[in-house]
């Protein structure tokens, strides 16, 4: 009887451990550019060299347009130099992932331990705004925007707390020899809402990387946020 009841206890134990080991931490790798290597007998992808990290909290209700049917909010990211190749990851939540530099929303940190998170999708979009003293909300709202790619579910991403790989990563090549797709200087917008229906709700880790290093990359949820960092 009581090998019985030890063996039971220890299953429970082991399922509370597995199930609280997926719902309270997301652990996230290196991110990894277009560019692959042979290591030994592994094929990997070369690490990108300038990552900007950003710690944001999205609520029903605050979203900045709807697009065919679906809430979508924005990141402006102001681009200095030319780049070969961008990367977008996002996941939600952030729980306890932790990230060196990274900038923060102005209201990540009243909901930092909020359990909520939402089935990531996310776009880049490029604008036709190629100076930053043309970053204002006249000037966004005229501009045309061109989405370079997009992703909703990517398995390169850690598993949200109901263990699907529901989080979101996408790269993007220049197409150098197209004036509206190549990745020149610029102002661009991370797009991101919820691929299944319903509400964006909860916090997030968004990051931008580049293969070489673009000194001045600015990274905010509004214009405004976005020139002060610019003008710093």
């Amino acid at each position: 009887m009581k090998s019985t009841l030890s063996k039971i206890s220890f299953i429970a134990m082991t399922l509370c451990v597995v199930f609280a080991t997926n719902t309270s931490a997301q652990k996230l790798g290196s991110f990894g550019s277009l560019t692959e290597k042979t290591v030994g007998p592994k094929t990997i992808k070369v690490p990108y060299t300038d990552v900007v990290s950003y710690l944001g909290y999205a609520a029903a209700g605050n979203e900045d347009a709807t697009v065919d049917g679906k809430k979508f909010y924005y990141i402006y990211i102001w681009v200095p130099a030319v780049a070969p190749e961008l990367g977008v990851r996002m996941m939600s939540p952030v729980g306890k992932t932790k990230v060196k530099n990274a900038i923060e929303a102005a209201d990540y940190a009243d909901h930092a331990g909020d359990k909520d998170y939402f089935d990531t999708y996310i776009t880049l979009e490029r604008s036709t705004i190629i100076s930053k003293d043309d970053i204002n909300e006249a000037a966004v709202s005229s501009a045309k925007w061109t989405t370079l790619e997009r992703n909703d579910d990517s398995s390169e991403m850690p598993s949200q707390p109901s263990g699907s790989n529901y989080n979101s990563l996408l790269r993007y090549k220049s197409e150098v020899g197209n004036p509206t797709k190549a990745l020149t200087v610029g102002l661009y917008r991370v797009g991101f809402t919820t691929y299944k229906t319903g509400e964006v709700n909860g916090t997030f880790l968004a990051e931008v990387a580049a293969p070489i290093k673009l000194p001045g990359v600015a990274m905010a949820k509004t214009l405004d946020e976005l020139n002060k960092q610019i003008n710093q």
